[in-house]
């Protein structure tokens, strides 16, 4: 169905799910996809605080081995599973993490984009910006998103609607 998956991955918990749900994917297919993973480097925040451009050029340079590092994990998993993935390392200065995501998609000639999402609401989506809402508004190319959601950082909600399923399975005696 799909030829060519891409997957944007930063080392979060989202994106590791993101990344297993497409490698989940790919070994369901009868011919497998080959990924490209893409790991952005975004040095704006450095830009904000930098104090040297020594401390700025050490800093980049830990984010580029940080990200190397992080797509030489998840192509050996791919590899693992018999999944061919092409790694691919991009920087951003001025710019949204979703332009070079859209923009590698375009590159690539991918035909979908799985990644993780913070599902961000309200405002702090609005003061941070979701790379991934940019990315599904403007992809030429369907987008599946994947939030992995921990226990600890569950929304209130969410843990009422865990705690009505599991009413919802319990034996009450009806007299």
């Amino acid at each position: 169905m799909y030829q060519r998956i891409l997957v944007p991955i930063d080392g979060s918990p989202n994106a590791a799910h993101g990344l297993q749900l497409a490698l989940d994917l790919a070994r369901d297919q009868r011919q497998q996809p080959r990924l490209t993973l893409l790991h952005v480097v975004d040095d704006l925040s450095m830009l904000l605080e930098m104090s040297t451009v020594a401390h700025y050029r050490e800093l980049l340079e830990g984010l580029r081995r940080y990200g190397q590092a992080l797509l030489d994990k998840s192509k050996a998993l791919a590899s693992s599973l018999g999944i061919e993935a092409e790694a691919v390392l991009r920087e951003v200065s001025q710019g949204r993490i979703a332009d070079v995501i859209l923009e590698e998609a375009r590159h690539a000639c991918c035909d979908l984009v799985v990644m993780g999402t913070h599902g961000r609401r309200g405002g702090s989506r609005i003061a941070i910006g979701s790379d991934a809402e940019q990315v599904v508004r403007t992809s030429p190319v369907p987008v599946l998103l994947a939030r992995h959601e921990e226990p600890l950082q569950a929304s209130f909600l969410s843990g009422f609607q865990r705690q009505a399923h599991a009413y919802s399975k319990a034996a009450v005696p009806m007299q």
